[in-house]
C-alpha cells in the first residue's frame, strides 16, 4: 500500500470565530488546518509546530497581525513561511505596509472563498517550487565539492608516478653507458615529466584564480628566456609548417644576450606564453612568419602576431571558457587560462584580428 503524502498545514489566525469557521470549512478538505485567536497564541503554535502557510488577520486586540508578521520574518526559522494577510483594511497604504513587512499576499474582507483557495494553492505551489530549487542547489553544491575533492586527490595521485619520470633519468645518464640518442630520449622523458608536473600544479592554481584566492607573489622574471625555451619546445610545429619566428625587443631584432625583466611569476608566465605562442604557431598558415615583440613603451608588454584569422563566430568570446574552433582535440581552455593568468598578475590581455593584418594577442604587465 502506497503511503499518501501528508497534507500541507495551514494556520488561520483571526479573533472572530465566524471568520475562523468559514476558513476552516473552506480548507480542511485539502489541508491540515490549525487556528489561533490572537497574535501571542499564533507565535506559540508556529514555534512548536511550524505550518506551511499562515492566513493572518491584521486587526486583533493586543498584538496585531503586522507585529506577528514582523516577528516571524525576523526569525531565521520562520521567515520563509508564506503569510497572507486577511483584513477589512482596503487602503493602498495598508497593503503596502503588509508587503513591506514580508507578507506574500493580501486578501480583503469580506472573504471570498474561491479567492482564498486560489491564493493558498498558488503560494503553496511557489513554496514547494522554492524548496525543490533549494534542494537542487544543495545537491549541485555537494556535487561541486565532490568534484573538487576528486580533482585534488587526482592531482596528488598523479604526482606519485611522475616522481619516477623525473628522478630516474639523471640516474640512468650517470651510468655513462647510454648512446647519444638514448641520452636524448631519456632527457625527453625527464622534460615531459617536468612539463606534466607543471600542468598539474597549474590546474590547482587556476582553480584558485577562478575564485580570486590565488596568492600572487611577483619576482623578477626574464620574459625572453621563457620565449626562447617555448620556441625550442615547439620546434616540431615550426619545422613541419615551415614557419619563421621573429623575436624583437623594443622594435629591434633579438640579440643573444638580451633580457626583458618583468615583475611576475615564472611558472604562470611560462604557461600563459606557451599557450599563446603554440596557438599562434598552429593558427598560422604554412610558410608564414610569426612575430613576437616585447617592449616597454609605457607598461611592459608582449605582442604575438600570426597571419591567421580568428573565425567571426568566436571573436567576441575568444577568451571565454571552453571556446574553440577548428581544433579536433581543443579544449577551449588555453586562451581562458591565459586571461586568468594575465589578470591574476595584475596585467591585461587583448586580441585583434582581421584579414589584412592577421591576429595579434597582446599581454600587458603591471609594474
Amino acid at each position: 500500500m502506497v503511503n499518501e503524502s501528508p497534507k500541507p498545514t495551514i494556520l488561520v489566525v483571526d479573533d472572530t470565530e465566524t471568520n475562523i469557521d468559514i476558513l476552516v470549512d473552506a480548507l480542511e478538505d485539502v489541508y491540515e488546518v490549525s487556528v489561533a485567536m490572537d497574535g501571542e497564541s499564533a507565535l506559540e503554535i508556529v514555534e512548536s509546530n511550524p505550518p506551511d502557510l499562515i492566513l493572518l488577520d491584521i486587526m486583533m486586540p493586543g498584538m496585531d497581525g503586522y507585529e506577528v508578521c514582523r516577528q516571524l520574518k525576523a526569525n531565521d526559522t520562520t521567515k520563509n513561511i508564506p503569510i497572507i494577510f486577511l483584513t477589512a483594511k482596503a487602503e493602498v497604504s495598508d497593503e503596502t505596509k503588509g508587503l513591506e513587512l514580508g507578507a506574500e499576499d493580501y486578501i480583503t474582507k469580506p472573504i471570498s472563498i474561491p479567492i482564498v483557495r486560489a491564493r493558498v494553492k498558488t503560494h503553496l505551489s511557489l513554496l514547494h517550487a522554492r524548496k525543490n530549487l533549494e534542494m537542487q542547489n544543495d545537491e549541485l553544491r555537494e556535487a561541486a565539492e565532490l568534484r573538487e575533492d576528486i580533482e585534488r586527490i587526482t592531482r596528488h595521485d598523479l604526482k606519485t608516478p611522475l616522481n619516477a619520470m623525473i628522478s630516474l633519468p639523471p640516474l640512468l645518464m650517470m651510468e655513462g653507458n647510454l648512446t647519444e640518442d638514448q641520452q636524448e630520449s631519456v632527457k625527453m622523458i625527464q622534460d615531459s615529466g617536468y612539463k606534466m608536473l607543471r600542468m598539474i600544479n597549474l590546474s590547482l592554481d587556476l582553480f584558485k584564480m577562478e575564485r580570486g584566492l590565488y596568492p600572487f607573489n611577483p619576482v623578477e622574471v626574464d620574459l625572453l628566456k621563457l620565449v626562447r625555451n617555448i620556441i625550442a619546445e615547439t620546434e616540431d610545429i615550426i619545422n613541419s609548417k615551415e614557419l619563421s619566428v621573429i623575436i624583437s625587443i623594443e622594435g629591434k631584432p633579438l640579440e643573444t644576450n638580451d633580457t626583458f625583466i618583468i615583475q611576475a611569476e615564472e611558472l604562470l608566465c611560462y604557461s600563459m606564453l606557451a599557450n599563446l605562442i603554440t596557438n599562434a604557431l598552429e593558427a598560422s598558415p604554412e610558410g608564414e612568419t610569426v612575430s613576437i615583440a616585447v617592449d616597454k613603451k609605457g607598461a611592459s608588454s608582449i605582442r604575438i602576431l600570426n597571419q591567421g584569422v580568428v573565425p567571426e563566430n568566436i571573436r567576441n568570446t575568444f577568451f571565454d571558457k571552453y571556446v574553440t574552433s577548428g581544433k579536433i582535440s581543443g579544449t577551449g581552455l588555453g586562451t581562458y587560462s591565459a586571461k586568468l593568468i594575465a589578470e591574476t598578475q595584475k596585467g591585461s590581455i587583448g586580441m585583434e584580428t582581421s584579414e589584412e593584418n592577421g591576429t595579434t594577442v597582446t599581454v600587458g604587465f603591471s609594474g
